[in-house]
């Protein structure tokens, strides 16, 4: 019989905004595939029910709250990931922040910040700080979750588009310096998946409308949609595939 190439049985896998969402969908996934999991998110109490949720599911689980825009706390992360699991073979950046919604000439310099220190710098920091770790297992696997606003910018989130974008040239950067030395980097850019972070669209009925309006296929993603891509990506059965961005919109982009 032929290996399962979409196992992660052996593997390590550091997953941010893991507590809820895609993040969330993305951990349970890599979890039931085989992978140990560490679960990155801000709030402990969130870390802790999604870690006692994937170790009452048979999973090798731990946790760790942190703030991944903050340098210490991205280096902190891999290292507790590496202690716990002896060591690291798949990154996925999935954390985001958005602090506003509107025209782009209302987002302060505070909120810019933010929007590029989550979105941005932390995933730059915590693949650097990977690097070495893959480095010794003989290669590793980025993912970074853009967005179609990251190809497309949507109204109202000027600057959240404009950082999704600069992950996917950030991730097509890794993906060339890096492949020497086994390391893949893909980004996924979802649609209107039904999240709580994206409910300010999808529970508006206007805008609802206008999204299944405009799709190819006429119904609203659910994290899991994202979480197959990611398996994909992150296992042996996406190894030729680096540098890629992988859309997974319902059409919305066509």
């Amino acid at each position: 019989m032929a290996p399962d190439r979409f196992s992660l049985a052996g593997k390590v896998a550091l997953v941010t905004g893991a507590t809820r969402g895609i993040g969330h969908a993305i951990a349970i996934r890599f979890a039931a595939a085989g992978a140990a999991v560490m679960v990155v998110s801000r709030k402990q109490e969130a870390v802790d029910a999604t870690v006692a949720q994937l170790q009452a599911a048979g999973a090798r689980v731990a946790g760790r709250a942190a703030n991944v825009s903050r340098l210490e706390d991205a280096a902190l992360i891999v290292a507790d990931t590496v202690k716990e699991f002896g060591g690291l073979d798949v990154l996925v950046n999935n954390a985001a922040a958005n602090p506003v919604f509107g025209p782009v000439e209302n987002t302060g310099t505070d909120a810019f910040d933010k929007i590029m220190g989550v979105n941005v710098r932390a995933p730059f920091d915590l693949a650097k700080a990977a690097r070495p770790h893959f480095i010794v297992r003989g290669g590793g696997v980025i993912l970074n979750i853009s967005s179609i606003g990251g190809v497309s910018p949507e109204p109202n989130l000027g600057i959240y588009s404009v950082s999704k974008a600069a992950i996917i040239s950030l991730t097509q950067v890794l993906a060339k310096e890096w492949g020497k030395d086994g390391i893949r980097a893909n980004a996924i850019c979802p649609g209107f998946i039904k999240t709580d972070f994206s409910s300010a669209l999808w529970q508006n009925e206007k805008i609802l409308a206008h999204i299944l309006r405009t799709q190819a296929i006429s119904k609203l993603g659910e994290p899991d949609d994202i979480a197959t891509v990611a398996l994909f990506l992150c296992s042996d059965a996406g190894s030729l595939c680096t540098g890629g961005v992988f859309l997974a919109d319902a059409g919305y982009t066509i």
